[in-house]
C-alpha cells in the first residue's frame, strides 16, 4: 500500500478545473493520433494474443464467451465499460478534494502522470482490441451485440454516430483498469467506512473482468495498465516538486517592486531623526 505525506492545503477549484480539462483534452487527442495505423495495430494485437496463448493466460477467451452467451452478464458489463470509467474516477477525485484536501494534490498528480504515460503507450504501440480482430480468433464484440440496450454502437463506448471521434486502436495499456486501480487504492487508503473498503477491493476486479469479457482489452493490457499506475505513483512526487519549484521561481521573478518615493524615504528615516535629539539631551544632562 502506498504512503503519502500531506502536501498542504488543497488548491482552489477554479484553478483545478482548467488543469483537469487540459489533461483530459490531451487524453482524448492522444487517442486520435494513431487512428490511421490499422495494420500495425492489428499486428500488435495478434502478437499480444499469441504471447498470452503461449503463456496460457488468454483469460479473455472464456470470459468473452460467457458474456456473449449470457445477456444478464454481458449487458451490465457493457454499461459498466461505457460509463464507470468516466463517472467514478472524477467523482472520487472530487471526494478527495472535499474530504481529504491535504492529500489531494499528490493523488491528482499521480492520476495525471499515469494518464500521460498511458498516452505515450497509445502513440508508440497502437493495438487492436480483441473485438476488432478477425472472426477466426473467436471473439465477439458484446458492445455491438447488445448495442440496442445502450447509447453505444459498434464503436466501443462512443455514442452512436460519434465513433469517428475516438481511436479504437488504443488498447495498450488499459487505462480502464489503471484508473479503476487508482480508485480502489484511494478508497482503501483514505476511506473510513467498511463499505468503501469493500468497494475499493471489488471495483478494480470487476473492471478487469469487464474489459476482457467485452473483448475490449487483453489480459496483458490490464497488466500494462497496472504498471502505468505504478510508474505514475513513483513519478508523482518528483513531478509535484518540479511544478512547485517552477511555480516558486515564477513567483519570485514576478514579485512586484515598491517604488521609492519621498514619503517612503521620510518614513524610513523618521526613527533616526527622532532619536538624535534624545541622544543630545542625554549627553548634555551628564556633562
Amino acid at each position: 500500500m502506498y504512503r503519502t505525506a500531506p502536501t498542504g492545503k488543497r488548491p482552489r477549484w477554479w484553478t483545478e478545473l482548467p488543469l483537469i480539462a487540459v489533461v483530459y483534452g490531451l487524453y482524448s487527442a492522444g487517442r486520435l493520433l494513431v487512428r490511421g495505423d490499422v495494420q500495425p495495430a492489428v499486428d500488435h494485437g495478434l502478437s499480444i494474443l499469441d504471447l498470452e496463448k503461449a503463456l496460457r493466460i488468454n483469460f479473455e477467451h472464456p470470459l468473452n464467451r460467457l458474456f456473449t452467451e449470457h445477456p444478464s452478464l454481458g449487458i451490465p458489463a457493457d454499461f459498466a465499460y461505457a460509463s464507470l470509467h468516466y463517472l467514478l474516477t472524477p467523482a472520487i477525485l472530487v471526494w478527495v478534494f472535499r474530504r481529504r484536501p491535504e492529500h489531494y494534490r499528490f493523488l491528482r498528480s499521480w492520476l495525471m502522470t499515469a494518464t500521460l504515460i498511458g498516452l505515450i503507450g497509445f502513440t508508440l504501440l497502437p493495438t487492436c482490441p480483441p473485438r476488432l480482430l478477425d472472426a477466426g480468433q473467436g471473439f465477439v464484440d458484446t458492445m455491438a451485440q447488445y448495442g440496442s440496450y445502450g447509447w453505444w454502437g459498434g464503436d466501443a463506448s462512443a455514442p452512436r454516430g460519434l465513433g469517428g471521434m475516438t481511436n479504437q486502436y488504443a488498447a495498450m495499456p488499459s487505462l480502464h483498469v489503471g484508473w479503476a486501480l487508482w480508485c480502489g487504492l484511494v478508497l482503501w487508503r483514505h476511506g473510513r467506512r467498511t463499505w468503501l473498503r469493500i468497494a475499493a477491493l471489488c471495483y478494480p476486479l470487476v473492471i478487469l473482468l469487464v474489459v476482457m469479457g467485452t473483448a475490449n482489452h487483453y489480459f496483458l493490457d490490464a497488466v500494462a495498465g497496472a504498471a502505468v499506475m505504478g510508474a505514475g505513483l513513483l513519478l508523482a512526487g518528483p513531478a509535484l516538486r518540479l511544478t512547485d519549484r517552477i511555480r516558486g521561481r515564477s513567483g519570485r521573478t514576478g514579485r512586484p517592486t515598491i517604488p521609492v518615493t519621498v514619503h517612503t524615504v521620510a518614513r524610513r528615516e523618521a526613527p533616526a531623526a527622532t532619536a538624535l535629539p534624545r541622544a543630545t539631551a542625554a549627553r548634555s544632562g551628564t556633562s
